[in-house]
């Protein structure tokens, strides 16, 4: 007969040991998804702010931009290197180089409370300034520092924290849940360990629910429902993919060379001179932006808004100034993320193709252009396509944005052989020893 004594208290024991710390390491997420959703909303809230400021102060003084760019880059790249190192650009290479690390003291330099309020700081600076970045990206290196930091609390610690808070901070920033689980797979790991798909999607979860909470059930770029019937029109998704591939290839070129540094005099010049070169790429900044009238600044999300809705008025050199602007605020050491300007560019050279194509509706092209330009950044199609795809509700176009992507993706390589995320992210990864030397200590 069993003793109900011994049974209650291997009972216990179990709840103690076993489910206990299950439900602990659950609630963890989920906690640190409704954290992640909530810095994403105050992020997005405050950096419309920025740029309303921006904006504000260039309408009372039209040569502001002249001032504030290079004052700011210099100031931004400079707070950047001496007190937040591993804050700068997107922030996505250094979660990527963090999920593979192991060791916690070289993760926490890149992932950490500190980082993400220095990340959050110094990109509303760059936006005050009319950097041409987005919020996406540090949104991304946010959320992993939020749940690495829920993560140090917990003493069976999860692996996938950091896909998980990357993932949210996806799916909160563009209120796409199925975008940011995409990322996570694609993106972020370039594989999945099934023991953590249902962790990451209960913060997912989280984050969407927090952000609808707050914001409402709303989708990025508003709903569009023009279609591509089948037939000759589909040689614009043939010529959106090859044009934005290449335009964004080159894009990630420019950013890895001056990243990873180039043989030439100009390369270590840059290297020596860093806060220099930062206030030379605000000046450069405010050139584009009198060139493009003024619409080069900021995220670009207005201006590929109004694109998508086929009424755009803004100048034809929008979508070349666009790029030049974003890779002059992504390599000046800066925080800032280039998911939304890409789009933007996207979206304008979707304007430029427009004449060649007149038989495609401009939001068609539009969104086609955005999937393949920043298909050709970050060359991870089925995140661009999904992101797209949720973001303008448009279900009559899975197809074509799908194929736009493909092609994009190949044209990309041409120009440049990996994605610019996890290309930047090597420069992360601590330096091995070699095998031979390993083996004599």
């Amino acid at each position: 007969m069993t003793d109900p004594v011994a049974y209650h208290r291997r009972a216990g024991r179990h709840v103690r040991h076993v489910w206990w710390p299950m439900w602990r390491r659950r609630a963890l997420f989920v906690v640190g998804g409704l954290a992640v959703g909530g810095l994403a909303v105050a992020m997005a809230k405050m950096a419309d702010a920025a740029q309303g400021l921006f904006h504000g102060m260039v309408t009372m003084w039209p040569w502001a931009p002249f001032v504030l760019g290079p004052g700011g880059f210099a100031l931004a790249a400079w707070l950047t290197s001496a007190f937040f190192p591993g804050a700068q650009g997107s922030g996505i290479p250094q979660v990527i180089a963090a999920h593979h690390m192991q060791d916690m003291q070289l993760r926490s330099k890149l992932v950490s409370l500190r980082i993400a309020g220095g990340k959050i700081v110094l990109l509303l600076l760059g936006l005050v300034c009319g950097a041409s970045a987005g919020r996406e990206g540090p949104t991304v290196q946010v959320g992993a520092s939020t749940m690495f930091f829920f993560g140090r609390l917990e003493p069976h610690r999860q692996p996938g924290l950091l896909l998980a808070g990357s993932a949210a901070g996806i799916a909160a920033a563009f209120n796409a849940p199925l975008a940011g689980i995409i990322f996570g797979i694609e993106e972020m790991s370039r594989s999945f360990e099934v023991r953590a798909s249902g962790l990451v999607l209960g913060t997912v979860i989280a984050a969407g629910l927090t952000s609808l909470a707050v914001v409402g059930d709303y989708t990025y770029f508003g709903s569009t429902s023009a279609s591509l019937p089948i037939g000759p029109q589909w040689i614009a998704v043939l010529v959106a993919g090859v044009i934005c591939g290449l335009a964004g290839g080159l894009f990630s070129r420019i950013l890895i060379v001056v990243a990873t540094g180039f043989v030439h005099p100009a390369g270590r010049w840059i290297k020596t001179k860093p806060i220099l070169f930062a206030a030379l790429c605000g000046l450069g900044l405010a050139l584009c932006g009198l060139a493009g009238a003024g619409s080069i600044f900021g995220t670009g999300y207005e201006q590929a808004q109004t694109i998508l809705r086929g009424n755009a008025t803004l100048t034809p050199l929008f979508g070349p100034l666009k790029l030049i602007a974003t890779a002059l605020s992504s390599v000046s050491g800066i925080p800032g993320g280039i998911f939304s300007p890409s789009l933007a560019v996207g979206a304008g050279l979707a304007q430029d193709l427009a004449p060649l194509l007149p038989q495609v509706p401009l939001s068609v092209l539009a969104v086609l252009c955005m999937t393949a330009y920043l298909t050709g950044v970050v060359q991870a199609p089925l995140t661009s396509f999904v992101i797209v795809s949720e973001m303008t509700e448009n279900h009559a176009l899975v197809i074509p944005i799908m194929l736009a992507s493909l092609v994009a993706q190949a044209a990309s390589k041409l120009v440049c052989k990996e994605g610019v995320y996890h290309a930047l992210s090597a420069h992360f990864m601590p330096i091995q020893a070699p095998k031979a030397l390993e083996t004599d200590h």
